[in-house]
């Protein structure tokens, strides 16, 4: 590197990240006219992923699937009149940078960005040509790597990351992990480091942090053989954004992110666009998410309007394991846990600890349902599971943490730990209909419960009721739709395997149970916290 590439010393972070459904999310980047790259990808990203999305065009690319033809730099005033006009207005929760061509436009960026950070910058340095030429010249690159400090999250392919750190492009990931590792300490900036770019029939991704002597996340799969690739670095860093800004999770994110660009990459060929290397399909969830609404209804009017409570009498596979349960639902309705719940009796200290071996649950739930969207053999199924990965972080961001005392040292107890390692053993090394059994009854049990729950204390406030904030989660109908949709696909999947697979599903699914009523009367038998004050 050059004198002028000394690490900045990260600044005062920018805002907390408070997680939004849908997230606000600025793309600062160039265009695409054929939509596979640039801002036409990140805007089709972040509507794809739930967000609002915003632009600031930084360049107008006229580029197609063969190559890049012009490229036009609008004036620098009018890039500044762009942020501007949207920070004046808008409240900004994510920003994803992409092309900045030149020392001015990274140093108009740059200088709006000091004065607007949100709580989400994510940089994606576009600086290596498809064709392998620079991007930049040498300033622009001095100038990006000045820069690097106010990002949270930096998505270099393997070629930019050789040149962000002015070494020769890394050949093995042994060697790639290292680069990304030195990178993240040098300007204490989080680094997704891709494999793509390597030799072998795998692509390994990993998200390394400042100071950490292993990757915060780490996946590798298959190589999907297709041409079409056009934008998969924009659209990565932006999903991720989006992501992010919707859970505060970034380890959730990324691979939630991972998963689904795969499966993006995987049906690009369906959409036939141009001659050369085209786009990524970034719709090609929506055509399932129309069959899962045409599945719920079906399964609704199949299983009468308490389909959360009771679940019906219509002779599916789900029902059958929903009947051997019987005793066990017994135990948790007449259970000291429900009954005071309902009561609003429940000991303060019962349900703080009950929150917080709940809030160590779902992070591991949320892996667990990870693991089974990587494996998922259907696309549909694939973005419902990882939804509900992103889902238990939001939850666990939203509710929990505000209710789990946060001063103190909070430890699994045996029963959460017994609990989630039979979730992830499961998830992650049985039969994959296995699995999707094993994880139906935290959706089921908790929507019949909250069912429960709000037919006894209907209507209620956080002003009558203590505990009103939890009835209301697990009553929403948006949870109890989602709980049918885990049904869907636990019965899709039976009629597909074999009897002894059909037979596991039963058992996994009747273990998950008594998991979940032993996970339910703990707190209430210990009777108050499980955990030691760090600090008064």
């Amino acid at each position: 590197m050059t004198t002028t590439d000394t690490p900045c010393s990260r600044p005062e972070t920018g805002p907390a990240i408070t997680p939004r459904r849908v997230p606000r999310v600025l793309s600062i980047a160039g265009t695409d006219p054929t939509g596979g790259a640039g801002q036409q990808a990140d805007l089709k990203t972040i509507t794809a992923l739930g967000g609002y999305g915003m632009s600031a065009i930084t360049a107008v690319v006229a580029q197609n699937t063969r190559g890049v033809h012009s490229i036009h730099v609008p004036p620098l005033e009018v890039l500044t009149a762009q942020l501007d006009a949207v920070s004046d207005d808008v409240t900004v929760d994510a920003v994803k940078i992409g092309m900045l061509g030149s020392v001015p436009v990274i140093h108009t960026v740059k200088k709006w960005l000091t004065a607007n950070r949100p709580p989400v910058v994510v940089l994606d340095p576009v600086m290596i040509a498809t064709a392998g030429g620079r991007l930049l010249d040498d300033d622009a690159e001095s100038a990006m790597r000045n820069m690097l400090h106010l990002a949270d999250l930096v998505t270099p392919n393997l070629p930019e990351l050789a040149v962000l750190l002015d070494v020769e492009e890394a050949t093995s990931w042994t060697q790639a992990l290292s680069q990304g590792q030195q990178l993240a300490d040098t300007y204490q900036v989080r680094v997704l480091v891709k494999g793509g770019h390597l030799a072998g029939d795998h692509t390994p991704d990993a998200l390394v942090t400042p100071g950490a002597t292993t990757p915060a996340f780490q996946a590798s799969a298959p190589k999907i053989h297709t041409r079409n690739t056009h934008g998969t670095g924009c659209t990565l860093s932006t999903a991720v954004a989006v992501l992010a800004a919707r859970t505060g999770d970034w380890v959730a994110s990324v691979a939630v992110a991972r998963s689904w660009l795969r499966e993006a990459i995987q049906q690009a060929d369906l959409l036939d666009v141009g001659g050369g290397n085209g786009p990524v399909h970034h719709g090609h969830h929506l055509a399932d998410l129309v069959d899962r609404m045409v599945q719920t209804q079906a399964l609704s009017q199949g299983v009468g309007s308490d389909a959360a409570t009771d679940a019906g009498h219509d002779g599916s596979f789900t029902q059958s394991l929903w009947d051997q349960t019987v005793d066990v639902r017994d135990r948790i309705q007449k259970g000291a846990f429900v009954t005071s719940l309902a009561e609003g009796s429940m000991p303060h200290a019962v349900f703080l600890d009950y929150l917080a071996q709940d809030l160590l649950y779902l992070q591991d739930y949320s892996v667990a349902l990870a693991q089974l969207a990587v494996r998922a053999p259907e696309g549909q199924w694939r973005a419902f599971l990882a939804e509900g990965a992103a889902g238990c972080a939001r939850e666990t961001a939203q509710l929990h943490t505000t209710l789990v005392d946060t001063r103190a040292e909070v430890s699994a107890s045996r029963v959460t730990s017994e609990y989630t390692e039979f979730l992830l053993a499961t998830t992650q090394s049985r039969d994959w209909a296995v699995g999707v059994a094993a994880v139906l009854p935290c959706y089921w049990l908790y929507a019949w419960i909250g069912e429960q729950l709000a037919q006894q204390a209907p209507g209620v406030s956080a002003a009558e009721h203590p505990y009103a904030a939890w009835i209301s989660a697990y009553s929403d109908p948006v949870f109890t739709e989602a709980a049918q949709r885990a049904r869907v696909v636990v019965d899709h999947v039976a009629r597909g395997v074999s009897p002894q697979v059909q037979e596991q599903m039963r058992t996994a699914f009747h273990r998950a149970c008594e998991l979940e009523e032993q996970f339910f009367r703990d707190p209430c038998d210990r009777g108050g916290p499980s955990r030691e004050p760090s600090g008064t």
